[in-house]
């Protein structure tokens, strides 16, 4: 990439940033959404699930098409994609058409993820790389927060159906935007289609790749699955207001910005996988911390919800710390082949991320203990593959 057609910083963050507020935004809606369509609380948990098997499938498809047909169209592309669904989701009047629409709406948004990656992995390196992942993370780890914040408010002042028209108007100054904004960043001439297979053959063969994939699919997991659970244990369980509730999404933010913040300056001083290995033990801290606390019902109300943020406040800037530096380092031995090796990495790891959240949608009981407890599995696993598989010598 040269001086002449580097997007700024600006339109980068706000490109990958969308597709995490376009996950989020309606979350505080899922029980009236259960209500309004009939359905179990399950059930329109699923929505976000099939949104990360859409968005999987974005990433690989946009991810491959980028590498012989540029950035910019696949951008583009996407971003048609994603203002289709978001109007499908709009008029969605039973819970089969609302998870067809989220998946469509998924399938496009995922063009800002990978392509946005994509460009930073292609144009920097070092560890002005890792710094520069560490920036856009503690920027873009508040943008999940917005979701909720925006939704519940629009939610309890004009209902459901409001937060999808939010959407919709989003995917419009969103195309227009990159439209105007976004130049190609690739060269013509070196344009190619990419083998998929000896891609695929490489990344497999890689068992750190596969880690770090593992470990990205089951940080997002965790993240996704508590706000899949959230809405039906602060509105459910502590009868907060959808608005109140969305106000909770940026005291849980503040923990990924601070642990993103935390990793950048680390990565001064140490290599990026013992900031990975921390990242994962204070990941475990958490929730440990998170299950005791969910055990003792009998404390008061009040003191309950604060504890049980607290915990996930610990949990979440472990993976703030961790999240910047996996991202980083997965595909350095792939330069050569970054956009499908991107399409194909983030393919595995949106997937996972779908079956982490489906699994907190199986296993949603109305109980406190659940999420805890799935947290507590997921984070131990995560600690040992990082101690196994990742050198920090």
């Amino acid at each position: 990439m040269n001086k002449y057609t580097a997007p700024s910083l600006l339109l980068m963050i706000v490109l990958v940033a969308f597709p995490q507020i376009s996950e989020t935004i309606y979350t505080p809606s899922l029980p009236d959404i259960a209500v309004a369509l009939g359905t179990s609380n399950s059930s329109v948990q699923l929505t976000l699930s099939i949104y990360f098997i859409g968005f999987a499938l974005g990433v690989f498809c946009w991810g491959w098409l980028s590498d012989f047909i540029g950035r910019r169209p696949a951008m583009l592309g996407g971003l048609i994609f994603y203002g289709i669904g978001s109007l499908m989701c709009f008029y969605a009047d039973s819970i089969s058409f609302l998870l067809v629409s989220r998946f469509v709406q998924a399938f496009g948004v995922a063009t800002g993820s990978v392509i946005t990656q994509t460009i930073l992995r292609e144009s920097i390196s070092g560890n002005k790389r890792h710094s520069m992942f560490a920036q856009i993370s503690a920027v873009i780890a508040f943008t999940p927060a917005v979701g909720p914040l925006i939704g519940g408010w629009v939610d309890q002042v004009f209902g459901f159906k409001a937060v999808f028209l939010v959407l919709v108007i989003m995917s419009i100054l969103l195309f227009f935007y990159a439209y105007l904004k976004l130049p190609e960043t690739t060269n013509v001439s070196t344009r190619k289609r990419v083998a998929i297979l000896p891609v695929v053959k490489r990344i497999i063969s890689s068992p750190q790749v596969v880690v770090f994939g593992l470990l990205i699919g089951g940080i997002n997991g965790i993240l996704f699955s508590y706000y899949a659970e959230a809405p039906f244990i602060f509105i459910g369980h502590f009868h907060l207001s959808p608005g109140l509730f969305g106000f909770l999404g940026i005291v849980v933010a503040l923990a990924s910005i601070i642990g993103a913040m935390i990793s950048k300056k680390l990565v001064t001083i140490w290599p990026p996988e013992k900031i990975i290995h921390l990242g994962c033990c204070v990941m475990f801290v958490g929730s440990l911390i998170l299950t005791l606390v969910s055990i003792f019902t009998i404390l008061p109300n009040i003191v309950l919800m604060i504890s049980i943020l607290t915990s996930i406040f610990i949990v979440l800037l472990g993976a703030g710390i961790a999240l910047p530096n996996c991202l980083s380092l997965a595909l350095v031995n792939f330069q050569d082949v970054v956009g499908t090796a991107g399409a194909i990495f983030s393919l595995g790891y949106y997937l996972l991320v779908s079956f982490v959240t489906s699994g907190m949608s199986f296993l949603h009981n109305g109980s406190l203990i659940t999420m805890p407890l799935y947290f507590l599995i997921m984070t131990i696993t995560m600690w040992v593959l990082a101690k196994k598989h990742i050198n920090t010598n």
